[in-house]
This record gives C-alpha cells, structure tokens and sequence, in this order.
C-alpha cells in the first residue's frame, strides 16, 4: 500500500478537526510547515537515488514507497518533525553525481559517502546545510575546486575531502569554520600555499592536507593552535624553515608528519616538549646540523624517521632514553662517529637503518642488532663487529705496548697513583669541615638533591590547607590543589597521615628515589617536605604534578561526581588508557633498578592530563611509608598492601605483596574500565564477584555487561527495548580481547596470572586490528 500524499493528509487533516478549534489555529502553522518540509526532504532523496547510476550491492532497493523514507538505508530522521539528519552511505561503490538537491535537507547534521565513486563537483548548495556537523566524502573521483561556501557551515567539526581529484586552493574562508577539530584534504591535487587563517581554528585536532602540491613555507600561524594532536603535509612542495613553535606544541601526541618536502634548516633543542609524541617523520627533506641530545626527552615516541636528510655530528646516546621506540631510521645522512651501544637495550626497538652515513667503530650485538632482516647499517665503510649475517670486519684489537717503554709507564702508574691519594685526602679533608660546620635541623625539608620547600610555603600556596583546595582523600592522606613559590603552574600536594614520628632522613632518601623515577605514565613527584607544622606536630608530604582532567574514577562514575557529570570515555580512551596504566606497571615491575610494587592499583590512582594521557600515582607509596616506620605486615594499615575489591585473595590471607598482586589489581582495573561497575557494588555478593560477573557474561551477553556509554554511537537501545544495536566487528573483538587479558590477570592463583610483559604484547596486538586506528594515521 502507498502511503498517503501531502494532499490526501491534509484534506484528512481539515475534515477531522473543527475549523473553529483554537487548537487547530495554533498548530495549523506548525504542521503545514513540517509536512512541507517532510515533503521536501522526500523528493531530494528520490532525486539523488534517481542520479545513482551504478549500485552494486542493491542498497538502494530499500529506497522505494513501500515504506516511509526515514526508514530507508543509510537514513536517520529526527523523530518528531521526521526530518532527515543523517545520510550514511559510506563504502557500497556508489556510482553519480552528489545533485545540488541534497542541499534541501535543511536539518542534515551528518553527511558520510566515502569509500563510493561519486564523481562530478561538490555542489555549493552543501554550503546551505547550516546544521551540518559532520562531511565525509573520502575516496570518490571527485573533481574541481572546494567549494568556498562550504565555510558557511557554521557547526561544522569534522571535514574529510581527501582521496580525490579536487584541484585549486585551499579556501582562505576556512579561518570561520571556529567549531571545526578536524579537516582532512590529503591526497588531492591542490595547490597554492597552506592560508595563514587556518590559524584561526582555535578547536582543530588533526590536520591532514598531505600528498598534493601544496607550495610556500609552513605558515607560523599554524603554531597557535593549542589543541592540534595530529599535524601531517607530507608529500608536497613546502620549503623553508620548520616555525621553532611547532616544535613546542605540547599538545601533538598522534603524529608529526612533514616528510618528502623540501624544507631546510635544522631540528631545534625545543623538540623536548614534544614529550607525548608518538611518532615524528622530517624524512626526505634539506635539514640539516646535528641532531639535537633533547629528542631523548621524547620518550613517547614510537616511531622516529630522520633518514633522507644532511644531518651531521654523532648519534645522541641520549636516544637510548627512548624506552619505547619501535622504528628508527637515519639512513642517508652525514653521521659520524659510533653506534650508541645504549639503543642495544630498547626492548621494543623492532627496526634500526642508519645506512650510508659516515660512522665508524663496532656494531653492537644485542636487541635489534641481533635481527639482520630489520637491520640496516651498509654504506659505512669503517663500521665493524656485529652479527655475523653483517659480514663485517672484525674490529682490531688494541696491541701491547713495546717493552722497551716499560720504564716509562711505571713512571705513569706511580705519578697516577700520587694524584689519586692527594685528591682522595681533599675530598676527605673537605667532608670533615663541612659535617663539623654543618647545623642539624628537623625543619630542612629536602636535602640537596630535591628542591627545597617548607611547611610554610605549602600552608600558604593552599590558603592554610583550605577545604575548598581539597581535591581527594584516603587512608594515607589528602591532597591539596595548590601553588608553589617557586613554581608558576598548579601543583597537587599529598599530606600523609603520620602513626610514627622520626625517620626524616630515610623519608628523605626515598623521596629522592622516587624523583628519580620518570616515566611518560608516571605521576611526575616534584618534591617533598619532611618538617613540623605550626602546632609542631610531625609534618610529611609531597608534591606532584596536577592533573586537570582529574582522576579515571571521577570520569567512569561521573553520575556521582557534579564536576565530571556528563562525560564519558570511548573506547578508544578506555584502550589508551589500559595501554598507559600497563606501560607503567610494566616499568615498575621490570625497567627500575630495583623492583617497585604499587600495592594499591584502582581508578582514583590513575590521573588523567590535559591530552587524555594516564599516569599512574602512589606507586612508591608503600615503600616510602615503610620507610618511615609503617609497615606492610601491621594491621591497623593493611591498606598499603591494597584497597578492598582490588586486592588480591592472597593478601587477605597474610602472604607478601608481589608482583602476582599487582598483576590481580591492574585485572580488576580492566574489568571496572569496560564494565563501568565497581569490584564493590551491591550486586556482588554471597560469593559473587565482578570477574566471575564478566566470566560467566562474556560469551553470550557481552554487550549486557559494556558500559553503555563505551560504544555511544554503537550501542544505542532502541525506542522501548532494552535490546543494544549492532557493533563494528572489529569493536567486538577489542573488547574480548580486553576481556580476556582482565579475566587472565584476575585469576584466583597468583601463578595462573598472566605477567605485565604478555599484556602489552597482546595490546599491541590488538592495536592492530582496534577500529579506532584508521583516523589517526592518515596522511
């Protein structure tokens, strides 16, 4: 049966209502409006299916009267006015033209035809879509120029136009897009100059304009955009100097791509504020100088691509700080001196090129150089040692010296060994004048080693540790928001709570320790203060970095929390997050010098920063309590060895806090971040636990026991039912696996948990196939 036309309706809709009704006077307007409207969006979409000439899949079949057209494929209409606010058509090879027509669905807030073979124009009648947020026509056979007017989409937030044949510039107007936070037109063969104004889009996160032929120097615009996380124009014609400030954009974490241009000058000492960056390519282009020591304060970078260039000086043994990286490439350069046998010891280091350079000396033998297939080190003609698959020279060994000088080295040694007893007896000499002059104090607060701050100058910087500066609280102590004098951003400080006086100088020498260990997803430990209060009670604290995104807990449980209400994590967050919370249990258990428990791992000791990167807190917190008389074994502070729901069974039997331990909390963590339930909810009880919930769930109702705000696109409920939509196959096996490593790690048996080494392997693994991959790595 076909359904009723606009004048049928509206003959219905006179003789059913009274002509006289205040009703009908009030709402007549209204509903001819949405009718006309109604009508409107009907016959464009029947313009624009009647334009496909080529549909291989039979998705337009459902286009037909048969049914009302909001429930036509691809279409999405807003419920009470049935006006069309999504056309999704993205991936079915399509063949037409995009008609002008589809500029009449007035209420279009989301238009996707990627990955289909449109061809012709971009209809400047798109630029009346003034509702429009979201415009993918990525990879069609579209041509000519982008249409100015598209800037008249004034809520526009994400633009995709790349994998086409758009020629002309980039539109200067772009600038007013303000609400924009990603604009991708890679791939394309455009020209001009990048426009100064896309300085002006104060909330754009990624920028994508590479593979086209783009001329002129990177605009210094470009360098205030203060949210910009992916920046890529390789493959284009840029030349110049790279702006010193791009460099200083802390805010880059996914990618910095300039390579095969032809840009000149060198890398600048400010690249160390590019600390969360994961990968950096200047490949192919004219830079040159040495390259500077700071880029081993990268130490998110996971792929670092240099080849290609006029570097000159050595190898800065400073790369070996890069814990992380996985691919470097220096190949075609001017590098001399020897390899930094430091790089040997990067665990993760997968492939090494520094192919024709000029260096000289061995070949280290462990790590990646043990791996000839991804090892790359010909065209250095005095390099020797290695791997035998290298087929290098041996390098020589250093010969005796003649007999006949023998004389002459006693001499040496004895004038050597004279030197040493001096310097010794000054060094002694100089620590007895300096113990003995030197006055004791209870007040000192750090030793030389720490920065020095007082008790006063943390009761000041939080207004006398002010309830309105108190930003969380546990069994150990409280934290303040507050400042520091000799410090211009905001700093948290940890007041403990003291059950034993004294151990000053151990306290000291721990949170020394502590400073000491820096890792990209550990909490930053500034300073501390061993003092007395005004009351002259003991006074102990420290003091950290601030986060302003506040606690993982505050953002998984938002409903309880006024500040965080409303927010919620994708699944993209949620899996970065994991990755960052392993990563740094990985280097607690396993990179430190000494092995560091954390004892208390749970989302309220997981921080989040401004870029959404989580670090770790407290992790050296049971050691350092110990330190001052606390410890682990006493009951009155069984906390230290882990909070209730997070702890392991073992714990609550009297054994040891261990590795294993922690491995049970970092689960229970996992399970919490894709459940959205705490380990202590009411429903876990008389036996029942949240991995036993998730165990017994996990095979036929997984997306009953999700959080529903992990997926939000994906797992709407429909209208009345409780029953959750499709998701992406490659989201479903993300969190099985992210399921599966939980549920392996909070096993009951300490010996059956899976070790932190296995769970990045298996993150990495699943980073792979994650359907969150494909924005990020766009040219």
């Amino acid at each position: 049966m076909k359904p009723f036309s606009l004048n049928m309706l509206q003959v219905f809709w006179f003789l059913v209502i009274p002509l006289n009704s205040p009703w009908l006077c009030q709402n007549t307007v209204v509903y001819a409006n949405a009718m006309l409207g109604n009508e409107t969006d009907h016959l464009a979409l029947l313009k624009f299916k009647e334009s496909i000439s080529s549909d291989p899949y039979g998705i337009m079949k459902s286009w037909n009267s048969s049914i009302h057209f909001c429930k036509w494929h691809g279409i999405s209409c807003y419920p009470m006015h049935q006006r069309v606010v999504e056309l999704n058509l993205h991936g079915y090879q399509l063949y037409g033209p995009i008609l002008p027509q589809l500029g009449n669905l007035s209420f279009l807030r989301i238009l996707k035809l990627e990955n289909n073979s449109f061809n012709g124009k971009i209809p400047r009648e798109l630029g009346h879509l003034s509702r429009l947020e979201v415009l993918y026509l990525t990879n069609n056979s579209l041509v000519g120029e982008i249409p100015s007017n598209l800037t008249s989409c004034s809520e526009l937030k994400d633009l995709d136009l790349s994998g086409n044949n758009l020629i002309g510039k980039i539109p200067i107007e772009i600038g007013s897009l303000q609400k924009l936070q990603y604009f991708y037109v890679a791939k394309n063969n455009l020209t001009g100059e990048v426009p100064p104004s896309i300085g002006n889009l104060s909330s754009l996160i990624e920028l994508s304009v590479g593979l086209n032929n783009l001329e002129g120097k990177i605009p210094q615009e470009v360098c205030s955009l203060k949210n910009l996380s992916l920046m890529s124009v390789p493959v284009n014609k840029l030349s110049g100097t790279i702006p010193s400030e791009v460099f200083s954009l802390s805010s880059l974490t996914n990618l910095l791509d300039l390579s095969q241009n032809s840009l000149s000058g060198s890398l600048p000492n400010v690249v160390s504020k590019l600390k969360n960056l994961e990968k950096m390519d200047v490949s192919e282009n004219h830079l040159s100088g040495d390259i500077p020591g700071s880029i081993g304060d990268c130490t998110s970078l996971e792929y670092l691509y240099l080849q290609g260039n006029s570097f000159h000086g050595i190898i800065p043994t400073t790369m070996a700080s890069l814990k992380g990286l996985r691919r470097l490439d220096m190949s075609r350069n001017h590098l001399s001196g020897s390899i930094p046998k430091g790089l040997q010891n990067i665990s993760f280091l997968a492939y090494f090129n520094a192919s024709f350079n000029m260096l000289d000396g061995e070949v280290p033998t462990e790590g990646v150089f043990q791996n000839a297939s991804e090892l790359a080190v010909t065209g250095n003609n005095k390099l020797c040692g290695g791997i035998p698959q290298l087929h290098l020279p041996s390098c020589p060994i250093n010969a005796e010296e003649p007999t006949k000088h023998h004389n002459f080295r006693l001499i040496g040694v004895i004038v050597g060994v004279l030197a040493f007893l001096l310097i010794l007896l000054f060094i002694l000499t100089f620590y007895c004048m300096r113990k003995r002059n030197k006055k004791p104090t209870l007040d000192s607060p750090v030793t030389d080693q720490v920065p020095k701050v007082s008790y006063q100058n943390l009761h000041n910087g939080t207004d006398g540790f002010a309830g309105r500066n108190l930003i969380g609280s546990g069994n150990f102590g409280s934290v303040y928001k507050g400042t520091l004098e000799s410090e211009d951003e905001v700093v948290a400080i940890k007041v403990l709570n003291l059950q034993k006086k004294g151990a000053h100088k151990s306290f000291i020498a721990e949170c020394i320790a502590l400073k000491n260990i820096r890792h990209r997803n550990l909490i930053k430990i500034l300073t501390c203060c061993s003092s007395t209060d005004y009351k002259g009670q003991e006074f102990k604290a420290l003091i950290f970095e601030y986060m302003k995104n506040g606690s993982l807990e505050s953002w998984l449980h938002s409903s309880i929390d006024i500040e965080y209400q409303g927010r919620s994590l994708d699944l993209e967050q949620r899996f970065n997050i994991i990755t960052d919370v392993a990563s740094a249990v990985h280097y607690l258990h396993y990179e430190c010098e000494q092995t560091i428990l954390h004892c208390d791992l749970k989302p309220s000791n997981v921080l989040l920063d401004d870029c959404m990167v989580a670090h770790v807190s407290d992790f050296g917190l049971a050691r350092l309590l110990s330190s001052i008389g606390i410890s682990l074994l006493q009951s009155s502070t069984i906390g230290i060895k882990g909070t209730i729901g997070y702890a392991p069974p073992e714990y609550g039997m009297g054994s040891e806090v261990s590795i294993e331990g922690d491995m049970y909390s970092f689960g229970i963590l996992v399970l919490e971040i894709l459940t959205g339930r705490r380990p202590t909810d009411e429903i876990f009880k008389d036996g029942h636990n949240l991995h036993n919930h998730v165990k017994f769930s996990i095979s036929n109702n997984l997306l009953q026991i999700v959080d529903p705000t992990i997926l939000p696109s994906e797992l709407e409920r429909t209208a009345g039912s409780e029953k959750l939509g499709p998701v992406h196959p490659n989201a479903e096996k993300c969190l099985l696996s992210l399921f599966r490593i939980a549920l392996a790690c909070s096993v009951e048996s300490p010996k059956e948990r899976m070790s932190m080494v296995d769970v990045l392997r298996e993150l990495n693994l699943i980073k792979s196939f994650s359907p969150f991959e494909v924005r990020g790595r766009l040219s």
